[in-house]
């Protein structure tokens, strides 16, 4: 169970475990809080804070409901908490939020990781959603997300199929996803020096192996780590493997930023 913590009066509705180099999370627009349980049940008792924010895909007005309105409100939030140089790991849009806000607001991100993200290709639901009162179309297109079918639970579909039934939420989330699509970062990339951490699925069908490819190429600092048998949701599919990947990364980071800091203090000596 997950003890949501509100801040300015509901506004940030989030959770925040443990303390430490704060690892803030950010799901996709069909995820939720839950895809990241691994992650916030481990990183903890490792010497990290780990934040997710519930991102307010429905709370927004329609006129402002866009990646560009999330990813300031992920900043309104990170300043309102009081965290700089933060590590943003998000997946899919969540993965597209976090590098804008790594452009935007260099003083926040001390690194990223990217699982799936969107930001050069995204091929989900597509600009509508057709035959979106057939549970069985959307039982499909829910299993394609995962190399293995079976992590689309009968509640994961459930909630999905309510999400596109839903009048207000099926249309905000076109809009978002249609933001997404028409914000292509392939430009941008390059103006983002944190490190980077990939981590895709050899399987994902929704953002190829050849985006990440792509990401690797464009991002001055990245390294591209694959899990093999592993769609479009790394950290649900695959959950030890995409921890022993994280955890080693964010140790080599820790180790260099150490090496950096002896340096700086041998010369001032």
């Amino acid at each position: 169970m997950f003890h949501i913590i509100d801040s300015n009066k509901n506004k940030f509705p989030h959770i925040k475990k443990g303390k430490g180099h704060p690892l803030i999370l950010l799901h996709g627009l069909m995820g939720g809080l839950s895809n990241f349980k691994a992650i916030l049940d481990f990183f903890p008792k490792k010497g990290y804070q780990v934040i997710i924010p519930s991102l307010p895909f429905y709370n927004m007005p329609l006129f402002l409901t866009n990646i560009f309105q999330i990813s300031q409100h992920v900043i309104q939030f990170l300043i309102e908490i009081g965290v700089k140089k933060a590590t943003l790991i998000g997946n899919s849009i969540g993965g597209h939020i976090a590098l804008i806000i790594a452009k935007k607001k260099i003083d926040l991100v001390h690194s990223l990781v990217l699982t799936g993200s969107s930001g050069l290709f995204e091929k989900a639901f597509g600009d509508a959603f057709p035959k979106r009162e057939n549970y069985e179309y959307i039982r499909k297109k829910s299993q394609e997300v995962f190399y293995n079918p079976n992590i689309a639970t009968k509640e994961l579909v459930d909630e999905v199929f309510h999400i596109v039934n839903d009048k207000k939420k099926g249309i905000k989330t076109l809009y978002i996803a249609k933001s997404a699509m028409k914000y292509n970062m392939s430009k941008d990339l390059s103006l983002i020096h944190q490190p980077i951490c990939l981590i895709w699925g050899k399987q994902d069908h929704v953002t190829p192996p050849e985006v990440a490819k792509e990401f690797h190429r464009l991002l001055p600092h990245s390294e591209l780590h694959w899990i093999d048998k592993c769609g479009h949701v790394p950290m649900m599919e695959h959950p030890k493997i995409f921890i022993e990947i994280l955890g080693k990364w964010l140790s080599k980071l820790v180790f260099f930023a150490f090496i950096i800091f002896l340096n700086i203090l041998i010369l001032w000596l």
